[in-house]
């Protein structure tokens, strides 16, 4: 059987793998085993940051919305609000309320005044 030699194909896996690496420091841009650690590090740091954006996304929401109801009545609180909310069966989620809060404070206060207002039988 004939010899098969696998330079260009080499050349290319090596070239491809460089230039995901383009920017990084020392041996991980110029090296090919050490730039395979590289990428391979970064994907898992990027799958798991991409979890803990959605986790800092709601932390922010959750903030908004208290900072807002605060702003309304000093003794409101962001768990209470959103308690009577899901009593009341209101189908607003915390991002929706927290933009309502940011963009239109009026709205959100008259939301918060008709969940707090006692409910007619």
């Amino acid at each position: 059987m004939a010899r098969v030699k696998g330079g260009k194909t080499s050349n290319k896996r090596r070239k491809n793998i460089l230039a995901q690496t383009k920017g990084y420091r020392h041996a991980r841009s110029t090296k090919k085993r050490a730039a395979k650690e590289a990428i391979f590090h970064a994907g898992k740091y990027a799958f798991a940051h991409r979890r803990d954006k959605k986790n800092d996304f709601r932390r922010l929401w959750n903030v908004r919305i208290n900072a807002a109801l605060r702003q309304l009545d000093e003794k409101a609180s962001y768990s209470k609000f959103i308690g009577v909310a899901n009593k009341k069966g209101v189908a607003l989620n915390s991002k929706m309320l927290a933009t309502l809060a940011q963009e239109r404070p009026g709205v959100f206060a008259r939301i918060v005044s008709h969940l707090s207002a006692p409910a007619k039988i």
